[in-house]
């Protein structure tokens, strides 16, 4: 394997690897590559990895995929990161349209950081019910790109992140794609707390873009808040929402908050060895 340049960014503590594939330079059996350089310690490590290509109707195009290899619609801590690394290398300008499999993502690069506008959520139910192994437990949902149910909490820090969201994730009503699962709690008016259990890293992470957009919209629903809500993640970074409402629905759904150069190196064939 020929050397692979590549860039190491993060989003409130959201990891991914970055390869400008404009020129094609990815190898071709994908799922292993990313499944053998997103393990920690072993590897780089990241929750996910991210190929920047040429597209005719945006300025550029991406393929998302979680760290287990498999592909995703949409990530929101990701999308603010490929929109700064298309600023800085010339890609694009300051504002920028990409073509993601959730469909066009605006962005805009503002210093360190970036805001995008989201697709419009869709499927946006509150409090139903589910069983599990330990009772009945209640629940929303909304997709905001990639599905996500959304739990409140009062104790945000004993929520039991890895276990239940474990058996949402892989629960028969949201099978077979799954679906990520976030625990919310109110700090104060305007502004949640939330930790996500992400699909396709198998673990929680310490952001998630989508998720946290999710627990914003399903929290302007259920108490009645106004737009923009301040999300603090779990990594202790905040994100901003801002949004509108439409009849029971939101438009102009934005996430702005950081996205972070680490560093910048290449990959060798080592990097995939057991």
């Amino acid at each position: 394997m020929k050397p692979i340049p590549f860039t190491k960014m993060n989003g409130s503590g959201n990891d991914f690897i970055i390869i400008d594939n404009r020129a094609g330079i990815a190898p071709a059996n994908l799922p292993d590559f990313i499944r053998g350089v997103c393990r920690r310690k072993l590897s780089v490590g990241a929750d996910g990895l991210i190929l920047i290509e040429t597209d005719a109707d945006h300025d550029f195009k991406w393929q998302f995929f979680n760290a287990d290899g498999s592909r995703a619609e949409m990530c929101g801590n990701g999308a603010r990161c490929a929109a700064r690394f298309a600023r800085v290398h010339g890609i694009a300008g300051d504002r920028m349209r990409f073509g993601t499999d959730a469909g066009t993502i605006e962005a805009e690069v503002i210093g360190e950081g970036a805001k995008i506008r989201m697709t419009d959520p869709f499927d946006l139910t509150c409090d139903e019910t589910l069983a599990l192994a330990g009772g009945a437990q209640t629940y929303s949902r909304v997709n905001t790109g990639v599905p996500h149910v959304v739990i409140e909490t009062d104790d945000l820090e004993t929520a039991p992140v890895a276990a239940q969201g474990r058996e949402i994730r892989y629960h028969a009503l949201f099978a077979p794609a799954g679906t990520n699962v976030n625990f919310m709690a109110v700090r104060e008016t305007g502004a949640i707390g939330v930790r996500t259990y992400e699909r396709g890293v198998e673990d929680e992470t310490l952001a998630c873009g989508t998720g946290c957009v999710a627990a914003a919209l399903v929290t302007a629903v259920r108490h009645g808040w106004d737009s923009p809500i301040a999300v603090t993640t779990r990594s202790g970074g905040i994100l901003t929402i801002h949004f509108e409402r439409e009849g029971q629905g939101f438009k102009s759904v934005y996430l702005e908050g950081d996205a972070r150069f680490v560093y910048a190196a290449e990959l060798g064939a080592d990097a995939l060895a057991l």
